[in-house]
This record gives C-alpha cells, structure tokens and sequence, in this order.
C-alpha cells in the first residue's frame, strides 16, 4: 500500500489519506524513531550535549508529524474507523513513550552530560532543555527497578485507552440527542438566526421543523433566549447529565479508575498525589500554592456572586414570577437583566460581527502589533472544504507560518474552541523551520439569508484561540520541544487571555467591528455599553471558574481511594462555590474533557492564573497605548517567540519589569474597587 504519510511531505497531505494509512504509518514511524534512539544510545562517543540532548530532541520528527495530524482529524474530523484506530494506536504510543522514559541506557547518557552541565558553555536555552530532559527521564521512572517500570507500561497503556474512551462516550452523547420541534411557538424568543441555524439543521436530518443539539452554537442561543423554560429545562437536563445515564455511554467508572490510576502512578514515582506531580513542573509549584490561590479569589469573589445571583433570582420573580431560579434560568434571565440593564442585545451587535470581518479583524490586530501580513490561499490541502489556509509572512515578506482555520460544527467535531499546531517551528542544519498552526472553532453556521454572525463572547472566543495561534506562529527558538506553547501549563493561557482584551477597545474594534449589510462602524455608545458590561455578573462567572479549578484539584491532589461516588463527591465540593439548587441527575465530572481527555489535569486553576498574568499585563499596554510598538516588541521578543526556553516568570519580568500583581485582575473583574 502507497502511504501517503510515509511519503517526504511538508504540507500535511489531507486529501489522500485514509483512516486505514494511520496504524501502519505510525508503526513503521516508531521503528524509525526507536533506531534513532538507538544510534544515540550505541554510539562508542562520550556522551555530550549535541549527540544526546539536542540528538534527542530531533528525534522522532516523522512519528511527531503523523500522530499530530491524527490526532488533530481526531478531535475536528473524526470517524467511527478513526477512533478504532485511536483504540489501537494510543497504546502503542504509550508503550514507545514508555520505551524511551524507562531506557536505563539513554538515561545513563543524559545523566552523564547533566552531571558535567557545570563545565559545559551551554546557551540559556540549552541549559533549560538539559534540565527539562533530565528531569522528563528521572520524573518518569528511569530510576524504577523494573518490577515497578513494568507496572508503570501497564497503568500508562490503560490511562491511554480510558482517555479515549471517556471523549468518545462525550461525543457521542452529544451526537445521539436531539430536540426536534415543529410548533414554532416553541421557538418564541429565539433570534431569526438561530430560528434559521435550527431549521438548517432539521432540514440536513431531511425531516420538517427545527432541531436544537447540544453542539454549543445550537444549544447556547436556546438556552439564552427561548422562553419556553420547560423546553429549557429539558435540554439543560440532557446536556447536564452526559455520560451519566448507566449505559455503554456512562463516564462514572472510567472517572473513577482515572483518578486511581493517575494516584498510583504518581505514587509509584515518589510523589503524593498527581497533583504533586503535574505541579512541580508549573508555575504555582505545589497543590498548597493552587488551592490557596483559588481560595484567596473564591473569598473576594463570593459577596459578588451571591449579590448578583440574588439580584437575578428577584429579576427572575418580578419579571415572570418564577420562585427558584433553577440552572435552566441562569442564560435566559441573565440576558433579559443585561439588556434591561445596559441596552446591549447580542442580538444588535451580532450584525457587526460577521466572521470574515472578525477575522481580517484580528489580523489586523497582529499585523499592528506585530508586523505580520496574511494572505489566504486555496493550494493548500485541506482535511474538509470549510478549512482556510493562510500564508503569515512578516513587513519584509519572509515567510513566519502556515495558518489553517477552521470555524464551524460538525458531526465528527468535538465541541469547543483550540488551537493545535501540524509542524512545530526549529531551528536545524542552519534552516529556521517555519511551524503549521491550526484553530479550530464552533461558530454558527451562514445561513441562506444571513452570513455567520458572531456573539460577542464568540468574538473574544477567536481572538484567544488567535491569540494561541500567535504564540505557535511567533515561536523562534532552536528546540522542538522548547517552541511556540511548549511552555509551562499555567503560563500557556497568556497569549491566549491577553489578545481578548483588544476586543473591548474602540481603537481595535474601529478596525473591524462593521455592519455587515450597511458597513456602518458599531456605534460608539455600543462600544461603552460592551465596556462597561464586561464585568456584568463577574463575580458568577469567576465562581464558576474556581468550582472547575477547585473540583479538579479534588480529583487529583490526594489520595483518591476513599471517593466510590462521582455524583456524591462533586456535590460536596461544589457546596463552597454553588448558587443554584442541586440537579439530582446532572454530573459535571462525566463530561469534564479539560480534566479527564484534554491535558488539564491539576491544571484547570490556569485559567485564572494566566487572567491575573494578562489583566496586569494588558494595564502595562493601556499606560503606552494599545498597539505601542515598543511594547508590542517587548511582548513578542520576551513571550511569544521564546517558549519555553526559560523560567516564565523570567520571561515576563523581562517583559513587565516586575512579577505579576493580582489587584489589576480583580480591579478589572469590579471585585474591587
């Protein structure tokens, strides 16, 4: 079989493979990467950096591209033949990672260059890959006897395997159900958009009428406006209880044995909790350090978010006489109090966010601040017809990236919004490899009528996978493994959280922010209006994130032997941060992708952690101006184009001039004054 993956390739050949070329191409692809382990472990030279460290690093390019591109169809253009082969391919992968981690020879080679590091003239650069390489091999079993190396293989094949079962349960939850109307008084309250997106859908399912799914951009706008609050509950139910019906789709089992497992395996490194574990390689350091940061936000944030809660719970009475605000009501009688409060409809706004705009807006953005130009091309191979392809080039018309976007839902689709790159950036045998790097969104669909209108939080919603997309696009580092968002977790939201502030600026919203029928400039009182409602229900919003970030750490930052109820333990640890009553058939945990198939494990607390990163930032862009050239500069030499090449809190005091301040943050949340 001709293997189009096996073939010398620089643009990932998407229209000529199938599903069948994946599991011969990366087995042929981890025998060439275990020969060139071998070489650097047989060779009869002392071990030094270049032929150990830096030989290391450029290993395993081909077997890197592959799974990268299957992966990636994975997650944006799955297929029943697709997650088969995910069921064989991920543990061969975890066997061959296992393979390398517990190889005493390759070990002993690293160790005997980190030993001499002392006596090296070695760049900053390569002092961090050194000790990232050495401590990657001794914090993943290198020095275990090899009972217990084998007991590791084994719990990281079954991690593996129950990763891709939990997303795939997920996924398929969201695909089985949904919501097929045909009175369209069941829609009342419901944009002509949205009406139009639903009627699109029924008629793709060749049926009458309108559906409503549980894909964000169908369910979000039901949820937010249509008044039929039994048809609302109904929907919210079902999203709310994914992977937790009993059934061959139930996630409760797989939770449960991931957490064991991660236990024991950290257990089994000497580490008390994987907690521990995933923390020593992060900013915050320790699970102490998270829990403590999170709590010290949840003390300032909760007087916030039980006024807001009750305030909307009296709005919710007043307006339509409903005694409980239940989760069902929270969208619906948000928006009513937002619009009554500010004026400010997403409805009147979305017509100046079409998505072509919002995006030659965001470029815009990137080429004021960073000099960059995109130009779309369409000779580039695609995974699906939706996909745009982009060449970066910077002001002199050397070539910076490859851009492949992709905007809108599908079946094979997961939900959400990421960033994900196809070719990592390097610099090898005096060339600077230019990376591929794709976002990947869920935004409304044009209609016959109407072009794809975003909301506003999908507007912000681009520019921080964008902002993502910058941080892969601007990576100028030697390493692989040291480039673009290969940096500390809790550092990786910066970029990401920063470029959303240009969004509630008048000066960068000018730039694209045009009606789409008559090109009219959104209206400056409508700008105001977005500013001052940016911290409308901040204190909600920010419970809301610490309960995902304190319940995370509860899975992960002890033992977790003692929990045998998903539902049972969740529920007490949302008692600090829960507003509305407790829905008895609704599990947060069973549907948790960040934690239990994305790589946020002991990581979700990030999130705020970067927002007090970017909050104190973007104050130092507003003292010079927002697109100031000189800080842009700062930004992009300190941050965007060093990686992970050093400490990020070295990084960003070489940009700032000093460590981060939380009050920016909570001055800006309206937590304080």
């Amino acid at each position: 079989m001709n293997n189009p993956l096996l073939e010398l390739f620089d643009h990932s050949p998407f229209s000529k493979i199938q599903p069948a070329h994946f599991l011969p191409a990366i087995q042929e692809a981890i025998d060439k990467a275990k020969k060139e382990i071998d070489s650097i472990v047989n060779t009869t030279e002392t071990p030094s950096f270049s032929n150990t460290i830096e030989a290391l690093d450029y290993s395993g390019a081909l077997l890197d591209r592959i799974t990268s591109i299957f992966f990636n169809l994975n997650s944006a253009e799955t297929t029943d033949e697709i997650q088969q082969a995910a069921q064989k391919i991920s543990p061969l992968l975890s066997e061959f990672r296992n393979d390398i981690a517990l190889n005493i020879e390759l070990f002993n080679r690293i160790e005997s260059v980190y030993n001499q590091k002392d006596e090296l003239t070695l760049s900053e650069e390569q002092i961090t890959l050194l000790d990232k390489r050495y401590k990657s091999f001794s914090r993943n079993g290198a020095k275990l006897p090899n009972d217990k190396k084998e007991q590791l293989r084994n719990i990281d094949k079954e991690l593996a395997q129950l990763s891709l079962s939990f997303g795939e349960n997920v996924l398929a939850e969201t695909n089985k159900f949904e919501l097929h109307l045909t009175q369209e008084s069941d829609l009342d309250g419901l944009p002509e958009g949205a009406k139009e997106a639903a009627q699109a859908i029924a008629k793709s399912k060749n049926k009458e009428g309108w559906i409503i799914t549980l894909d964000y951009p169908s369910y979000i706008p039901f949820m937010t406006y249509a008044s039929n609050r039994a048809l609302r509950k109904k929907l919210s139910m079902v999203f709310g209880s994914k992977g937790f019906h009993g059934d061959q789709h139930d996630n409760q089992e797989i939770v449960l044995r991931i957490v064991t497992l991660r236990h024991q395996r950290a257990q089994l490194l000497g580490y008390n909790s994987h907690a521990h574990y995933v923390l020593e390689e992060r900013m915050a350091e320790t699970p102490e350090n998270v829990t403590s940061f999170l709590n010290e936000i949840l003390q300032k944030a909760k007087p916030a978010a039980s006024r807001e809660y009750e305030e909307l719970e009296q709005f919710a009475k007043d307006l339509d006489g409903i005694d409980q605000l239940q989760k069902w009501d929270g969208a619906y009688y948000s928006e009513k109090l937002k619009q009554k409060r500010f004026n400010l409809d997403d409805e009147k706004l979305k017509p100046y966010f079409k998505l072509e705009n919002v995006i030659n807006g965001v470029f815009q953005v990137s080429s004021k601040l960073f000099g960059l130009e995109f130009e779309e091309v369409f000779d580039i191979d695609t995974y699906h017809e939706e996909v745009k392809t982009y060449n970066v080039k910077d002001k002199e018309g050397n070539f910076i990236s490859l851009l492949y976007a992709d905007f809108h839902p599908r079946a094979g689709k997961r939900n959400g919004a990421w960033m994900t790159s196809y070719k990592p950036q390097m610099k090898k045998e005096g060339k600077n490899i230019r990376p591929h790097v794709s976002i990947v969104c869920n935004f409304t669909k044009p209609t016959p009528s109407k072009p794809s209108l975003l909301t506003f939080n999908e507007v912000t919603t681009l520019f921080h996978e964008f902002g993502h997309a910058l941080h892969g696009m601007l990576a100028n580092t030697t390493y692989p493994s040291l480039s673009g968002t290969n940096v500390y977790w809790d550092f990786v939201e910066l970029p990401s959280q920063i470029l959303e502030n240009w969004c509630y600026e008048k000066e960068a919203l000018e730039l694209f922010a045009k009606h789409y029928e008559t090109g009219a400039l959104l209206p400056m009182e409508l700008v105001e209006k977005i500013k001052a409602s940016a911290t409308f229900q901040e204190g909600m919003a920010t419970l809301r994130q610490l309960s995902f970030g304190l319940l995370d750490m509860s899975w992960h930052a002890k033992d977790p032997s003692a929990i045998t109820n998903v539902k049972e333990h969740e529920k007490t640890i949302f008692q600090e941060t829960s507003l509305y009553p407790e829905v008895a058939e609704n599990c947060m945990s069973v549907a948790f992708s960040h934690i239990f198939q994305g790589g946020y494990s002991s990581g979700y607390y990030s999130y705020k952690w970067a927002e007090v990163l970017d909050a104190d930032a973007f104050e130092y862009f507003k003292e010079n101006g927002i697109f100031n050239e000189k800080t842009a500069h700062k930004f992009r030499d300190n941050v965007l184009s060093k990686g992970g090449t050093e400490n990020p809190m070295v990084l960003y005091k070489r940009f700032r001039g000093q460590e981060p301040k939380p009050e920016a943050l909570l001055k800006r949340a309206g937590l304080i004054a």
